[in-house]
């Protein structure tokens, strides 16, 4: 059995006095399509900041492949692994290009610009996230959903071994969820590309994830497949809604409220 690529040792992490994270330890092996799952203050996003080495935990330990972070160079961290946020705040009038070329950065030495082989691993990854067309357009300048697939194409270019993404397809329509989420797929299962996502669509983890983690308060409620993890009983407790679930065929799983009222 290979080592995990991450594991966190209780990890607490609070802001200010509140505490948003409790004692979290978990293993993540190398080619897993992980899902962290929970309602909205559960702790997803600073989870994967964590993981991300964006926050510092107050206490426990955080390794990949086996050393810990702190043993890593950031340079080093980022040829490895690539965080991707909610929001994408951009001062700069940079072009979409240049964005997703900014994925090619760890692998330069300073003083350095990016070379034939940086433009084409970047081009690639537009044409996979259909942001071609709009290359040359000023990142501000186009729409949220737009925006969400450049800044995954950034980090497809960036070719890690482990992504990090907090709600990739918040800010996307039907059409482009289905895609990005069949290309993190596809990136997974060819290129064997550890995936950690949060998502809030309970029906789209069940169909591309292969482990669930479903977060309560901070703490972990339950970790395992898609089927031990989307029970009844547990989408009620953490969610606080009663729900009805439709097993299909390929042992996807709808979920549908029972009422629209909370428990």
């Amino acid at each position: 059995m290979n080592p995990p690529i991450l594991q966190t040792q209780t990890i607490n992490f609070s802001y200010d006095q509140d505490t948003v994270l409790h004692s979290i330890s978990m293993n993540v092996s190398p080619g897993e399509f992980v899902g962290i799952l929970g309602p909205n203050g559960s702790g997803k996003s600073t989870l994967l900041k964590l993981l991300g080495g964006v926050l510092k935990p107050d206490s426990g330990q955080l390794y990949f492949k086996q050393n810990h972070y702190h043993k890593y160079q950031r340079k080093k961290l980022a040829q490895s692994i690539t965080w991707v946020p909610q929001e994408h705040p951009m001062v700069f009038p940079f072009k979409v290009s240049e964005i997703v070329l900014m994925g090619r950065h760890p692998y330069l030495s300073a003083f350095t610009f990016e070379g034939d082989e940086d433009i084409e691993i970047a081009r690639s990854a537009m044409e996979l996230t259909q942001t071609l067309q709009f290359a040359q357009r000023n990142f501000n300048e186009i729409s949220g959903g737009e925006k969400q697939r450049v800044v995954i194409a950034g980090a497809i270019a960036q070719e890690p071994e482990l992504m990090i993404l907090d709600e990739p397809t918040s800010a996307l329509d039907i059409k482009y969820q289905i895609q990005i989420l069949n290309i993190l797929k596809r990136l997974n299962e060819s290129k064997k590309t550890t995936v950690i996502l949060a998502m809030h669509d309970l029906h789209l983890a069940s169909k591309f994830c292969t482990r669930l983690i479903l977060l309560e308060e901070g703490k972990i409620f339950k970790d395992g497949t898609t089927k031990e993890v989307l029970q009844k009983e547990h989408i009620e407790k953490v969610y606080g809604v009663k729900v009805h679930l439709i097993h299909d065929q390929d042992g996807n799983i709808m979920i549908s409220p029972d009422t629209m009222c909370a428990q």
